[in-house]
């Protein structure tokens, strides 16, 4: 029996975004291993597929240099123990690290580029040591996914990959679990931000606009859903005092964002950089809802100005603002138009069977 093997820094990395590819796998006979951080939610679920739980813990925000180190070791022994005749890597320290492993052991991989992550779009010591180890994890990966072509063409003109990688539509979205929803009619204008709270994620601008907004248009709501980073405390008392003061909403994190997605009208992604492609404005696209996101790789790619929503310029809270306006003094017919035209590129353009095949694509190569 051909062994895959999964690495990720979170059970909703691949739970969430690759369950059709890892079922996919099990059926055809792949016995699969994943490597994650355990949880109580996703980990047992993906177990109860026949998935089996290798457990690794993944600092994502972490640069402690031993702790790195140890995290490659950790993968190596892996490795050794499992023998597996492909891995897939997803986010930064498992392509990474898991990369650097797999070359050591000549072990055929496979890396998926979920985005760079903020330490890349600005010149620092931590890019050129980001640009170094992505150089040195992905000259020998069998193939390198893309999900937007900023990212692609930023590590091609460093010269860190050169023929083994392929563009695919970020993770898709399934089609058939996130299914149109007809266009709320409410009086209240509902919006949405999702994601974790952290300045990267543009939850300032988000927090600022809600403000200004709510002070100008009282029948408009901002909702708020996700975990405020550890690293980040202090957003605990702005959203705190935001919600007093009857600005937003927060309903911290849910397992469960649909029914949140469905009663929003239009959702908003500030997200600063770093993004692969936004999974969040794929299932909300898909739903039938407006987005107004950041003019930035990994958002920009899934709006087509003024048809299925608007991009601003990132960091800019006043632009933010406008493009909020714009959409607030729409008619209804024309708001849910935008909805419309959002699921019609969503299928036209992000069917998750895409993806799926994409991967099973390669892995029957090598195997």
């Amino acid at each position: 029996m051909k062994k895959v093997l999964l690495l990720g820094n979170h059970g909703f990395v691949i739970y969430n975004f690759r369950k059709e590819f890892v079922k996919e796998l099990l059926k055809n006979g792949y016995e699969v291993f994943i490597s994650l951080p355990k949880d109580d939610d996703k980990v047992p679920k993906m177990v109860d597929w026949g998935c089996k739980f290798i457990e690794t813990n993944v600092d994502g925000r972490g640069t402690n240099p031993i702790t790195d180190f140890k995290l490659i070791l950790h993968y190596i022994r892996i490795l050794i123990m499992v023998k597996p005749d492909v891995v897939l890597a997803y986010t930064i320290k498992p392509n990474l690290y898991g990369g650097v492993a797999c070359r050591l052991l000549n072990i055929p991989c496979i890396n998926t580029i979920t985005g760079l992550g903020s330490g890349f779009s600005k010149k620092s010591l931590l890019k050129s040591f980001l640009a170094f180890m992505y150089k040195l994890s992905l000259k020998k990966s069998y193939t390198v996914f893309f999900q937007n072509t900023a990212d692609m063409s930023t590590l091609l003109e460093g010269n860190i990959i050169k023929g083994n990688y392929m563009l695919i539509p970020g993770s898709g979205v399934n089609l058939k679990e996130y299914t149109f929803r007809e266009f709320p009619n409410d009086n209240i204008l509902t919006f949405i931000f999702i994601g974790r709270i952290m300045k990267d994620k543009g939850i300032d601008q988000y927090l600022e606009a809600a403000k200004i907004i709510k002070d100008k248009y009282p029948n408009t709501r901002f909702n708020l859903i996700g975990y405020v980073e550890k690293s980040q405390p202090h957003y605990n008392d702005k959203i705190t005092l935001y919600e007093k003061e009857g600005y937003i909403n927060y309903y911290g994190y849910q397992s469960n964002v649909r029914p949140f997605i469905e009663e929003a009208h239009c959702i908003i992604q500030p997200s600063h950089g770093g993004e692969g492609l936004s999974n969040v404005l794929l299932e909300t696209a898909a739903t039938g809802r407006v987005l107004i996101a950041s003019n930035i790789p990994g958002c920009r790619e899934t709006i087509e100005e003024s048809y299925n929503g608007y991009t601003f310029a990132p960091k800019d809270t006043n632009h933010l603002v406008d493009k909020i306006e714009k959409f607030i003094n729409l008619s209804y017919e024309d708001r849910a138009r935008m909805g419309l035209n959002s699921r019609l590129k969503i299928e036209k353009e992000f069917d998750r069977n895409i993806v799926v095949q994409a991967y099973i694509s390669r892995i029957k190569q090598i195997s």
